[in-house]
């Protein structure tokens, strides 16, 4: 399917979706949120596609942040509904996806663009990457997840810092709070993610999809986290793949999942 705002290609079951609005800064308007949507909803039921990674044309941009002429004029009511459908439409999307996505952050993430990257479910940004969620600056406050999905990333004290400065991290910074998993020259960005798609493409997709749904339930409000692993993990012992992976292990070789 052609898109007006986004590149999308899947080589060695990996999909790469990159968002493609480089004057912008690759800056997220409604459109753009729309077609990530499906775009992500597409790979998760391609069954050719492992692991999605998602990240920004060009060197200086992941997403810089939400179109602000957008919603320059909004009122109470339309904020609120930008937030809620944003939230619904692509970034708990994103959380709650069923195959791994990793947020290939390749320059500037800010507001809605480091929201972006904290949906996913691990980051790696290129070594000039710039991190930051500017939104009270602009008498606002990030909207969609961020003052959430940060926290939980890297504490509540950090939190409250980034997000009541203003102020961008660089790349450095991001690794040593968590922000991050890894931070790695712009010319190997791909390339890492790529390597990590591959080590994860080993394991089982059925055990995969369990472990995300565990882990995210542990940050879900009125959700008991180890119960849901538990069930989580007695379903696991009715796939195939947990027949394969067994017997791949006793017998020695390796498991073709």
């Amino acid at each position: 399917m052609a898109y007006h705002n986004l590149l999308t290609e899947t080589r060695d079951r990996i999909c790469f979706i990159t968002i493609n609005r480089p004057k912008q800064l690759n800056a997220l308007n409604k459109e753009t949120i729309e077609e990530l949507s499906l775009a992500l909803g597409t790979a998760e039921q391609a069954e050719e596609v492992r692991v999605l990674v998602l990240t920004g044309n060009g060197e200086k941009s992941f997403v810089a942040g939400a179109d602000i002429k957008e919603f320059a004029n909004f009122n109470i009511e339309e904020g609120t509904q930008l937030a809620s459908d944003g939230q619904r439409k692509l970034f708990d999307k994103i959380e709650h996806l069923t195959k791994p996505v990793i947020a290939a952050v390749n320059g500037f993430a800010l507001g809605g663009g480091l929201e972006l990257a904290m949906a996913c479910h691990f980051r790696v940004a290129s070594e000039n990457a710039r991190l930051g969620l500017p939104e009270t600056g602009l008498g606002l406050i990030p909207g969609y997840g961020g003052t959430q999905r940060l926290a939980q990333l890297i504490g509540k004290g950090r939190a409250h810092e980034m997000i009541m400065t203003a102020e961008m991290i660089p790349a450095a910074r991001a690794y040593e709070t968590g922000l991050v998993n890894h931070v790695v020259p712009q010319a190997e960005l791909l390339d890492k993610c790529a390597a990590l798609a591959g080590k994860i493409m080993k394991n089982s997709p059925s055990a995969l999809c369990s472990a995300i749904k565990s882990v995210n339930a542990g940050f879900t409000t009125g959700i008991n986290g180890y119960k849901v692993e538990v069930e989580e993990f007695g379903k696991c012992f009715g796939t195939a793949d947990f027949e394969e992976g067994t017997a791949a292990f006793l017998e020695k070789r390796k498991a073709n999942f």
